[in-house]
């Protein structure tokens, strides 16, 4: 598993937090696929159409879903898969294999890379975004890293406030300027202070609506283009946060943030709020992107690193 900074998450309390983060979800899908695979009942095509519709409910996509019926439909012609046990061992596999599937970029995590490294969390207003940058500060100060912060989302009032708030929970520096200024002002004044005092590491908060959503593209590309002018390679990530109980909903948003401001990984907040946690399949399958964290709550430490296997297992165990 990889942080942000490279290192191998080693703690088993935020794989326990993860499957707890997934219970609503496990209970809702693994009910409806434990009755269709109890004992070891033959795989035929009724078996197969009801499999179907309960990875359906759990929100995994029409796309998703088509994809891993297929790969079960093929093992079952090639007489691969005898019964419902070793059905459910393969539906394991295939989700897994979905949501591995994206790599999670490199940039700026060898001990050459420019320093600062510089972090763009974007997101809809809404999702959690500014709480989440909270408790990524927080986690790389555990991790014995030096965080600044930079309120780069001038055109709310509010968030300025907030982030406030986060940075001295946080105990980091925060470099902002009054609502309304040119989010790449601030930018370039957190990059530039950021150099001077050696920090480890640069979180950029960023608008989540404007006036329009091409004023908002426009906004995160300048900033992006600030950015690189100080700092080789930056931004070294941007991170896209989502609200899981936003559902399909949700991919459309990511889209837009996906094709304008080059996002790295997802960060998934609220999953212990929906039902249909099959989202986060979706989400990387439909967007090639890697989910980098989950939010599991409102403390401080509640920003786990996702694990595939775990996740997947957490759906049925």
């Amino acid at each position: 598993m990889i942080t942000l900074f490279g290192k191998p998450e080693k703690s088993e309390s935020f794989l326990e937090r993860l499957k707890s983060s997934v219970a609503k979800t496990r209970t809702e899908l693994s009910a409806r696929v434990e009755q269709l695979l109890t004992g070891d009942r033959p795989v035929d095509p009724a078996l197969l159409a009801q499999l179907e519709a309960a990875l359906l409910s759990a929100d995994i996509g029409v796309s998703t879903t088509k994809e891993v019926l297929a790969s079960l439909r093929r093992q079952v012609t090639e007489q691969k898969l005898a019964g419902s046990a070793a059905l459910m061992l393969e539906l394991k596999n295939e989700l897994v294999r979905i949501l591995a599937a994206a790599p999670v970029p490199q940039n700026g995590d060898s001990a050459a890379a420019a320093a600062p490294r510089v972090i763009f969390v974007v997101g809809v207003n809404g999702t959690g975004k500014t709480t989440t940058i909270g408790k990524l500060a927080n986690r790389l100060r555990a991790e014995g890293r030096s965080v600044m912060l930079c309120a780069a989302d001038t055109f709310r009032a509010a968030a300025i406030e907030q982030l406030e708030v986060w940075a001295k929970r946080s105990g980091v520096e925060l470099i902002k300027q009054k609502a309304g200024s040119d989010p790449a002002a601030v930018v370039f004044d957190g990059l530039t202070a950021a150099r001077a005092k050696n920090v480890d590491a640069v979180i950029v908060d960023t608008a989540g609506r404007l006036h329009t959503k091409s004023n908002l593209m426009a906004e995160l590309e300048k900033m992006k283009r600030t950015a690189a002018k100080l700092v080789s390679g930056a931004p070294h990530d941007v991170l896209l946060v989502m609200d899981a109980t936003t559902g399909q909903n949700g991919l459309t948003q990511a889209r837009e943030f996906t094709g304008h401001v080059g996002v790295t990984g997802i960060v998934l907040t609220k999953l212990d709020g929906t039902a249909k946690g099959g989202i986060v399949i979706a989400i990387s399958r439909e967007l090639g992107l890697p989910i980098r964290f989950v939010g599991t709550g409102e403390q401080m430490d509640d920003l786990v690193p996702f694990d595939a296997q775990t996740y997947v297992n957490s759906l049925f165990d």
